[in-house]
């Protein structure tokens, strides 16, 4: 740059000041015109500098608006794309959330005559999420959610179920178990519903889930309903242990949180198909807050030993 540079200099400075033997003679002769001839090249050339200058400067000014101009339609596609992806995110939502039921376990005191209180002055031992099966009114749930009840000897134990309609309408039943698969801890209960329409949730797979891929889940925690957590599948192929302590085999393993509460509801795909049901997760010692290792039972698990539990009670296993 610096060598085509001179050259250019060179050749504007000889096109403006050609040989003249008055000049030769008087730059040898010493006399005054020499400092005439220096002052004009040295004219020349700084023209010629800041003539090069300004149009480096100025190319450079258009360049920078053209950058600016790019830059600022790079943030406008990426603000586009997480509009894009909270509008996907709101949608899954509002379309999955009415298909989520709230579980309480409740335990009826007795009075000084050994006799049963009223639901209203009961004690609420524990809380779940669970999710609607079917129109008929069957609710899947991990079985640990309603382990109370489905031990209860005493008749002190009730479940509340509450949920809404397909027309968006709340309404709370007792939910009266029908199986009970403590080894994959999932349990079926049933609810009344009085000609409602209720609105099921849309079955997925679990069979060709990637690590990677985001998942999201509903529920309770903490007594928070209808709560929304976002995550991706961290893991797949887990061992965790049930509630009988036997194993639950090709648990999925995710980030997205599930705390207390949170037990029995669904895992979902980006489709809004329910993946897996959730069903624990690893807490911080002391803190009881989730490490952001949690884990839910495949639906592919779920779809095997639900219809049993609807029509005979127990998974198919343990019918011989």
């Amino acid at each position: 740059m610096a060598l085509a540079s001179s050259k250019a200099f060179s050749s504007i400075f000889y096109a403006l000041t050609p040989f003249n033997p008055s000049n030769y003679v008087l730059a040898c002769s010493g006399s005054n015109h020499v400092n005439v001839v220096d002052r004009r090249r040295r004219i020349v050339i700084f023209g010629s500098s800041l003539a090069l200058a300004s149009s480096l400067i100025g190319s450079n000014q258009k360049r920078l608006p053209m950058e600016s101009a790019i830059a600022l339609e790079q943030l406008k596609e990426k603000e586009d794309e997480l509009e894009e992806e909270e509008e996907r995110n709101v949608n899954l939502f509002q379309k999955t959330s009415p298909s989520v039921v709230y579980i309480e376990a409740i335990e009826l005191p007795k009075t000084s005559s050994g006799e049963f209180s009223d639901e209203e002055n009961a004690k609420i031992e524990g809380t779940g999420s669970g999710f609607v099966w079917d129109k008929l009114g069957h609710i899947v749930t991990n079985y640990h959610v309603i382990a109370k009840l489905a031990t209860d000897q005493f008749g002190l134990q009730r479940c509340k179920v509450s949920l809404v309609d397909a027309t968006g309408t709340r309404f709370s039943k007792q939910g009266k178990i029908v199986g009970l698969d403590p080894d994959n801890d999932l349990a079926v209960l049933k609810i009344e519903t009085e000609g409602r329409e209720l609105k099921p949730v849309v079955l997925g797979t679990s069979n060709d889930l990637r690590v990677g891929q985001s998942c999201f889940a509903i529920g309770n925690p903490y007594g928070y309903e209808n709560t929304l957590t976002i995550g991706v599948v961290s893991g797949l192929g887990r061992e965790i242990p049930s509630p009988n302590g036997k194993s639950i085999r090709e648990a999925i393993q995710t980030d997205a949180d599930i705390n207390s509460g949170n037990s029995g509801g669904p895992l979902l795909d980006s489709y809004g198909h329910t993946i897996g049901v959730n069903t624990a997760t690893f807490t911080r010692k002391g803190s009881g807050m989730s490490s952001g290792v949690n884990f839910a039972i495949p639906i592919n698990t779920a779809v095997r030993t639900v219809p049993y539990l609807i029509v005979y009670g127990t998974a198919y296993r343990d019918r011989f």
